[in-house]
Formats: structure tokens, C-alpha cells, sequence
């Protein structure tokens, strides 16, 4: 791992990688590669470009175009016709810098982002980091780009800091976190689509002429588009071709773009979406870029994947529950919904002590006057009439029973019939002349004002300090409309959406730190809010508010695309599913929940005795086994998507003990055999599955033969381990 600078160019590299960054002779700051491992020295920008209807400074070298040029980080307006990575406005209406490079530092370790969450390191040794600084002298403009490579992980972190040096305020209309053009080709893409409980769906398409690509405006990284890209040559698959995964470490508004010119070169970005985004910088004032990661593989899609599973695992998730092992919970929702007593709890956690689980979780209904989603919302003290006594006793009752303790809370909103709303109705987000707008009977909390974070920490803290409560799920249950702030002027109401996001890191840093031990896990109508940003303060998230065992099958595989299996909470509910109805075997529902950070969530106390001794091997497999499946190796290896079956697996580091999950998605008659070839064995080794030895290779290149007779949500998860 290292960078240097030769020759007028930057090299960053490790033995797969290279980033390749030269230095032209009218100190533009040209892309010249991304990609496998290649000798810097060896490449060189092109030089013979056609430049009929592009645009040249420089009367001497009419051949040298920014408009057919690969850039690092490219200004609009000027010499390039195609998307730029930033956009400003000056007091004068001026709006064409070009960025020029003055000077570069490389330092061992990783800079944080202030106020962002971001990829870290622990000690200095770890990463390397090169900030290339730029300039625009007419216009006062600084840009400092930054790229970091962590030792053993492919790929590249990248942001960007935006600085105004002029005399005069700059708004800053557009800030991308990265921009990166690739070579003529032929490409295709996959992006994560979605609606509330049908997340990360995945759709593969071709990149055709012109613009295309994906974004959110709603005020959240949202359902329907999460805020990553596969990129890769055309025809690549899980094990074969090169592949480009692109990362954004965000929570809000964004937006990916891809640009095929007339020359068949791409341009790919990724950052804040530019929707209503307007953002003034004051002399000698910064802007911090989100950070993107990017990761490549010449070996498909599989290794974007490990890479980013990892990485995020162990440099993203942070602080006392990053490593430990996630606890077995039964959350009460689908159970009672906001209508129960205590005694109903009581005969839940009653009941899952006896099987075996680890934390009892109370979701919504247990403050204020909520009992269903139109009230409350904001008054976070509990109903003590309904829990027939304080929380602190009720938390008692269940420690006593073995369990941990957890609540719902969603402190960003808040509700008109509220106490809160009577004290404080200019905290809501509106606009000023027009009719507020609801979403789930309620409204959200402005977060850009300093009273409201303090409000939420405070009244947060209250409560988790006064009982032991040791995890937390934080809901969020609408997205932002009348998005407008009082306490910001009008020149600054386009920094309305990235403030109201820095206003909730800000909260989150704040809890997270003062509650070490409290294990968070984020929540947005499920994945609303599934991003790599909110990782970074809770290492667990709801993936999804569908727990139907087949739309799991696909939620969770779109989620693995980018997201450890750690990171993703994974329920067992009852049947027919409370969302679509549809009846799958207690089998199937507990082998797909086992595949992340294993839960229940139905009512415990009314299984029958055969549901009981089921969901106790359940538990007891899964204690046995959620190392391998929190931290082994994840493969993808039948793909739900396009196959009647879906089939994953775990392997350990070692490569000596593996876990296979097998569903049967829609079962047919007279079904076909089937060869499940596995992956990430050792050839060398033999493995015992069930008795019978077979070797690592021929698990591999044959597979395992799986010829039983199908049935709907038919399942199994075989235990691989090796012998001598």
C-alpha cells in the first residue's frame, strides 16, 4: 500500500489497485486510471482528440480540450460540456471557475470529516491519505481533494472540501463527493430500487447514450433509492469481469449520475443531490463533501461486495457493539401493536425467556397518550397508567426474567395533538404561508435549530438513564415535505436539508457517546433510512417493515450487495404475514431471519408446542452459530432474483467451517436437480456435511447434490466443516 508522486503523477496503489491521477501541462488534474494493478509511468492522457464543437484555452494547443479529457474534479461552465462536480455563484453572477492544482501534502492515517460520519482507522499505520489542493485565483475558490487507502481493503476513499476564499460570499449550488470518468466501453449498472417494505430491489441495466442515473429528494436516502452503485463492464456476474462498487457515506438528499458522451466515455458521480440545494459560504468558510467510497474487483461482483462488507464492518460500525455478538430479541409490535397491557408483555418476555432469547423490546405505544399513530409523538414519558407503574419497574420485571430491555422511540417527529406541539408548535418543519403537510398523522421536527437537538438529547437522556435500557430502535416514519427552517435566513434556506442531516449526526454523535454500552439500531419504515451514514452511529438496521420470509429472500439479497450481514435486523413473524398475507413454514422463516441480527416478532406465548420446541433449535443453532454469520464470508450463490431458489453461504477466515442456506422460492413439479456449486472453500481441505466427506473442490466445481422433492418454503442451512 502507498501513494507517491512521479513524473506529474499521483500513484495510489496497493498490490490489486491502482488510482492513477496526472498532473497535464496546463495543471489540470487529469483521471487516468481505476482499476487493476498497472505501472503509473506507463500511461498518459490522450493527446490526438477531436475538437470539433468542444472548447480550448489555449490557441497554441487547440488539440487540448477539458471536453473530451478525463478529470478528477471537474468545473462546469467553461471548457467542459459535461456534468460538472461543483457549481457556485458569486455576488458578480459569475459561475465558470476552472480549478487549477497548486500543491500536494500525503500523510499516513485518515483526517475525520467534521460533523460527517466516515470510514476511520484506528492508528496512523493503517491508511495513507493524499489532499491535493486546488485553486481558482480569479474567483477566490479552493478545493482540496482527498483520497485514502486502507491497508488490505481495494478501494478508495474520496472527499472533497469546498473553501471561499474571496472577499465576497460564494453559494455553492452543487458539491459532489466524487466524479470519475471511464474510458470508452461498454458498461452496465445495478442500483438498489425500492418502495417501503420492497427494498433494495435490484435492476440491472445497460448505460446507454446520455444521462441516467438515481436520487432522493426526500429528505432521507429513502426506500426507493439506496445510496450505492454497481458499475461494471458489460456481462460481468458475481465471479467474473470488473466491477466498480460506489458508496455514499450520507443520510439525506442525493443523487448518482452517469454520462456517456459522444466518445463513449462515462462520467459517474455521486454526492448531495443539487435538488433545492443552495448552500453560502462566507470568507475563509468550508464545505465538507460526504465521503463516497469506491471499490474495485476484477473478479465481479463477489469481492465489491466482501470488500465493502468488511470494511464497513470493522471501519464504519463503531464503538461496544461493533464486535459483539448481536443479542436474540422479541420485539412486541406485530404481536399487540400500540394495544396492550402489561401483563401482555409480561406473558411475551415470559415466554421468550423460557426459549432461550437475549432482549425483550418494547415498541411503540408506551409514552404520552399514544395508543395508535395519530397522538403523542414528541412526549417522551411514559404511560404509567397503561404500564401500570414507571417504565423503571416495568424494565425490572424483564431483567428479572434474563432479558435486556429495549424501546422504540422516533424523536424526530412529532404529533399535533402532542404536548409538545401546545409548547412548541414553531418547532415543526413548515413553511410560513402555506398549509403544513402530513405524512402518518405527523410532522417533523426542525432540526436545524440548536433547541430542538437539545430537546431530543435531553429528553432521551433522561429516559435512558432512569432504567436499564440497553438498546434503542430509532424509527423515522415519513419523509420531509415543506422543507423550510425560521431560524434560517432566506439566503440560506437551501442549506435547509444537509443542515437538518448535520443537526441529526449531531444528536446521534451526542447519544451514541454519552450511552457507550446502548446498542442502536436505526429504523426508517424498515429501510428508509438503510445507509452507511446512520452505520456509523448505530451498527444495526431494520431492514426492512415486511418480515414476509420470500420478499425477505430479495430485500436481503440486494442488501448484501453492499451491506454486512451484522448490520441487518432480520425478524421471524407469524402467519399469514401481516403485510401480504402470504403463509410460509416456521422453517423457512427462521433460516432467512438467521441471516443477519436474528429477532422475533410475534406473540411468543401463543405458539403451539411444536412452534416451541422448533424456535428453541433456532436459538440454540443460531448461538451456535452467529460468529460465523456476523463475521464469516459472505457468498452469493443462487439468485432469487432469477432463479426458483436462493442459496447463500458463510465461511469462516480459516476457510474450515461454513454455513449453506438453501430456500425453495416457488416450488414446481417433478423439479430438477440441483447442483449447488459453493464457494470460498479450500480446495485442498474435505468437508463433512451430514455424515458424508466430500472435498473442498468438488463442492465447488461439481457442487452439492440436492435432488429431495420440492415444496414452498422448503429450507435447510447445511454446516460444512472441515477434517483431515
Amino acid at each position: 500500500m502507498g501513494i507517491e508522486f512521479l513524473n506529474n503523477k499521483f500513484h495510489i496503489f496497493n498490490n490489486d489497485i491502482s488510482y492513477v491521477i496526472e498532473v497535464s501541462e496546463q495543471n489540470d488534474l487529469l483521471h487516468l486510471h481505476f482499476g487493476a494493478s498497472v505501472e503509473a509511468n506507463n500511461l498518459f492522457h490522450q493527446k490526438n482528440i477531436n475538437t470539433e464543437f468542444t472548447s480550448y484555452s489555449d490557441e497554441e494547443n487547440p488539440k487540448y480540450s477539458l471536453s473530451a479529457l478525463p478529470q478528477e474534479y471537474p468545473s462546469g461552465g467553461a471548457s467542459d460540456f459535461r456534468a460538472p462536480a461543483y457549481q457556485i455563484l458569486t455576488k458578480d453572477g459569475c459561475h465558470t471557475p476552472e480549478l487549477k492544482f497548486k500543491s500536494y501534502e500525503i500523510i499516513n492515517g485518515k483526517p475525520k470529516l467534521e460533523g460527517l460520519p466516515a470510514v476511520y482507522t484506528e492508528n496512523d499505520n493503517e491508511a495513507q491519505t493524499l489532499i491535493i489542493l486546488t485553486e481558482d485565483i480569479n474567483y477566490g475558490l479552493q478545493v482540496k481533494l482527498y483520497y485514502t487507502i486502507i491497508n488490505g481493503y481495494n478501494a478508495i476513499c474520496r472527499h472533497s472540501e469546498i473553501i471561499n476564499n474571496s472577499d465576497s460570499p460564494i453559494h455553492l449550488k452543487n458539491a459532489q463527493s466524487f466524479s470519475l470518468d471511464f474510458p470508452a466501453g461498454n458498461y452496465e449498472y445495478i442500483h438498489l430500487e425500492g418502495a417501503w417494505a420492497r427494498e433494495k430491489h435490484i435492476e440491472r441495466n445497460a448505460v446507454h447514450k446520455g444521462s441516467q442515473g438515481f436520487e432522493s429528494r426526500r429528505g432521507a436516502s429513502g426506500h426507493i433509492e439506496n445510496p450505492f452503485l454497481l458499475f461494471f463492464e458489460q456481462g460481468a456476474t458475481e465471479d467474473y469481469g470488473n466491477a466498480y462498487g460506489i458508496s455514499l457515506i450520507y443520510s439525506g438528499n442525493h443523487k448518482f449520475l452517469m454520462e456517456r458522451e459522444y466518445n463513449e466515455t462515462v462520467r459517474v458521480q455521486a454526492g448531495i443531490n443539487p435538488f433545492e440545494f443552495d448552500f453560502k459560504l462566507e470568507h475563509g468558510q468550508t464545505f465538507t463533501t460526504p465521503e463516497v467510497v469506491i471499490a474495485f474487483s476484477e473478479n465481479g461482483f463477489s469481492k465489491i461486495s466482501h470488500t465493502f462488507h468488511k470494511l464497513y464492518r470493522t471501519h464504519l460500525c463503531r464503538g461496544y457493539w461493533r464486535d459483539k455478538a448481536r443479542p436474540i430479541l422479541i420485539n412486541n409490535w406485530e404481536a399487540t401493536y400500540a394495544d396492550f397491557t402489561k401483563n401482555d408483555l409480561i406473558k411475551i418476555a415470559d415466554a421468550a425467556s423460557n426459549l432461550g432469547l437475549e432482549l425483550f423490546v418494547l415498541d411503540d405505544g408506551w409514552f404520552g397518550e399514544r395508543n395508535d399513530d395519530t397522538t403523542s409523538l414528541g412526549d417522551w414519558f411514559a404511560n404509567e397508567k397503561k404500564l401500570n407503574g414507571p417504565l423503571s419497574d416495568l424494565v425490572s420485571e424483564i431483567n428479572k426474567r434474563g432479558l435486556k430491555f429495549g424501546l422504540w422511540f422516533e424523536p424526530e417527529m412529532i404529533s399535533l395533538k402532542s404536548e409538545l406541539y401546545k409548547a412548541h408548535p414553531d418547532w415543526l418543519i413548515k413553511t410560513p404561508y402555506s398549509k403544513e403537510h402530513y405524512g402518518r398523522h405527523q410532522c417533523i421536527l426542525d432540526l436545524t435549530k440548536p433547541e430542538v437537538r437539545g430537546y431530543i438529547v435531553n429528553i432521551l437522556s433522561n429516559i435512558l438513564s432512569n432504567a436499564n435500557i440497553e438498546y434503542v430502535k430509532w424509527d423515522m416514519n415519513r419523509n420531509m415535505t415543506d422543507a423550510y427552517s425560521s431560524s434560517l435566513p432566506a439566503d440560506r434556506q437551501g442549506e435547509f436539508y444537509h443542515r437538518y442531516i448535520l443537526g441529526l449526526y449531531e444528536i446521534l454523535e451526542t447519544l451514541t457517546q454519552k450511552f457507550p454500552k446502548v446498542l442502536f439500531e436505526g429504523c426508517s419504515g424498515g429501510g428508509g433510512r438503510n445507509d452507511p451514514g446512520m452505520l456509523y452511529y448505530m451498527p444495526q438496521n431494520w431492514t426492512s417493515d415486511d418480515t414476509d420470509a420470500t420478499e425477505r429472500l430479495f430485500i436481503q439479497y440486494g442488501s448484501s450487495l453492499v451491506y454486512p450481514a451484522s448490520t441487518m435486523a432480520c425478524h421471524v413473524s407469524a402467519v399469514p404475514n401481516h403485510q401480504i398475507k402470504r403463509s410460509s413454514p416456521l422453517s423457512m422463516r427462521g433460516n432467512v431471519a438467521m441471516s443477519g441480527a436474528f429477532g422475533y416478532e410475534l406473540d411468543l406465548s401463543k405458539l403451539s408446542s411444536e412452534e416451541i420446541d422448533e424456535v428453541k433449535n433456532q436459538v440454540e443453532f443460531y448461538k451456535n452459530n452467529r460468529d460465523i454469520i456476523m463475521n464469516g464470508t459472505f457468498y452469493r450463490l443462487l439468485n432469487p432474483f432469477v432463479s426458483r431458489h436462493a442459496a447463500w453461504s458463510y465461511v469462516t477466515e480459516d476457510e474450515k467451517t461454513a454455513l449453506v442456506y438453501y430456500i425453495v422460492k416457488q416450488a414446481r413439479p417433478t423439479n430438477e436437480a440441483v447442483y449447488l456449486k459453493l464457494k470460498g472453500l479450500n480446495s485442498n481441505y474435505n468437508y463433512e456435511i451430514n455424515g458424508t466427506v466430500y472435498s473442498g473442490k468438488t463442492l465447488m466445481n461439481y457442487g452439492y447434490l440436492i435432488e429431495d422433492n420440492e415444496y414452498e418454503g422448503m429450507s435447510f442451512i447445511l454446516k460444512l466443516n472441515a477434517v483431515n
